[in-house]
């Protein structure tokens, strides 16, 4: 035997690890070399957010490990094969990346390793079930969610496996970990696999029961908050599906298909790569958006929690405050950019990205695209949300405006919703933007130009 290296990416974790067991049984008494790779592709197109929560998870990680993880910067294809030299290692593992950057850099590695006389070796993925595996009988992909989850619950998953025990960790020289970005004017959670794993314990005992009805309630704290926790493999999803699958109910269920929702995504995009930032149907993507300062403005006032609908804007500064938003106003902000501001959805996705904590490119940009007609659903553009029928249905008293918009802490009920219905306009608070009916017919005119096309 020989050491192997043990390369972590999307999975900062050591229990359900099923790659970090294998580099643990190859290596036997030689030992496993654990390393991070400060890749500064994806590293600097990451928003503070989630390099800050990369930066803490790390050092959560290295505390699990007894403080020998190995940070390594600079581009993988070089670094793992430095490293390998180094430790004179014959195999690095890791879970295998189905993204298009993961995938590519992946092959690259591996191209160098085989130079040294080394291999690269994959075990297990991000997914409950790796994308690409999940087929219909003609053995072609699913373009619609229902059929895909079905399929998908019908083949199954494996069961978690425990932590590696009496590993031999070895310790090569390290870069050090990156520095956390100074963001005080951003409320971040706790970092790390022991911290993911009692969120996720608190929401089985505490929000489980009554997540199918809580889910859409911005105004309660109804959902799990665990999806920074799977962007960065704090948990994988079989520890999830393991723990729902002891308890029945339609909350159980309910979850069990917001984890279908995320590898279908993935799915998508391991079959489609462009579809990141390319509409899946170009006929509706190919409808006229608009642009120039106008266009500017809008967008800073819509980024900014300025538009005047307060279930937007309530949406919006939730976003810059704590790096997450609801995910109801996730849709109810990505319509009235697309079909009220008449933006493109890239541009909307770009700037979520950058904001939020749990940015994953597959859920974030597809979940866009169904907002914006363009993505997987059948028969979506006509769909848009009325800003105000939203909040009033999903918010009902009000409580989530007046959480995050201060300015209408004193305007009370659903009332909130309109405060330019008021007597007086609440101080501080501007008018809304545009027209939302208008905006409709606007967003419907746009749709019946390209739809013969």
């Amino acid at each position: 035997m020989s050491p192997t290296v043990f390369w972590f990416r999307r999975d900062l974790r050591l229990s359900d690890n099923p790659a970090l067991l294998a580099a643990v049984s190859a290596a036997g008494d030689d030992g496993v070399q654990p390393v991070f790779v400060l890749d500064p592709v994806p590293f600097r197109a990451s928003g503070g957010p989630r390099t800050s929560h990369l930066a803490r998870s790390l050092r959560a990680l290295d505390e699990s490990l007894g403080g020998h993880l190995v940070i390594r910067h600079g581009k993988p294809e070089e670094e793992i094969p430095r490293l390998v030299a180094e430790i004179g290692a014959e195999e690095v593992h890791i879970a295998a990346d189905y993204g298009p950057y993961g995938a590519a850099r992946d092959q690259r590695v591996e191209k160098a390793l085989a130079s040294h006389g080394a291999t690269l070796h994959r075990t297990g993925s991000p997914y409950a079930i790796a994308p690409g595996r999940i087929r219909k009988p003609d053995d072609t992909p699913y373009r619609v969610f229902t059929p895909f989850s079905r399929a998908w619950r019908e083949h199954g998953w494996r069961a978690p496996v425990a932590a590696p025990k009496n590993a031999n960790w070895r310790k090569a020289k390290s870069g050090g970990l990156p520095d956390v970005p100074d963001l005080p004017d951003v409320d971040l959670p706790e970092a790390g696999e022991d911290a993911a794993r009692k969120r996720f314990a608190d929401f089985l005992d505490d929000g489980l029961a009554g997540y199918a009805d809580e889910r859409n309630r911005p105004d309660r704290d109804g959902t799990s908050r665990i999806s920074v926790n799977l962007k960065y493999g704090e948990l994988h999803p079989r520890t999830i599906l393991a723990e729902l699958a002891k308890r029945r109910g339609s909350g159980a269920d309910t979850f069990r298909n917001e984890i279908c929702w995320r590898e279908f995504y993935a799915d998508v995009v391991f079959h489609r790569p462009s579809s990141l930032w390319e509409s899946l149907d170009q006929r509706v993507g190919s409808i006229h958006t608009d642009s120039g300062k106008s266009a500017d403005a809008k967008f800073e006032a819509w980024a900014a929690g300025r538009t005047g609908f307060p279930i937007v804007d309530a949406g919006m500064r939730q976003l810059l405050e704590i790096g997450w938003m609801h995910n109801r106003v996730r849709m109810i902000t990505a319509s009235f950019l697309v079909k009220d501001l008449h933006l493109p959805w890239q541009r909307g996705a770009a700037h979520f990205l950058d904001h939020l904590v749990d940015g994953d490119y597959a859920s974030n940009n597809h979940g866009w695209q169904w907002v914006a007609g363009t993505g997987t659903d059948a028969a979506p553009y006509i769909r848009v949300f009325n800003p105000v029928t939203q909040g009033k249905k999903f918010d009902p008293e009000g409580g989530y405006v007046r959480r995050w918009v201060p300015e209408l802490a004193d305007v009370s009920g659903a009332a909130v919703h309109e405060p330019w219905t008021l007597e007086t306009q609440p101080e501080g608070y501007p008018e809304p933007i545009v027209d939302h009916a208008a905006e409709r017919q606007e967003t419907l005119r746009r749709f019946e130009a390209v739809r013969g096309a």
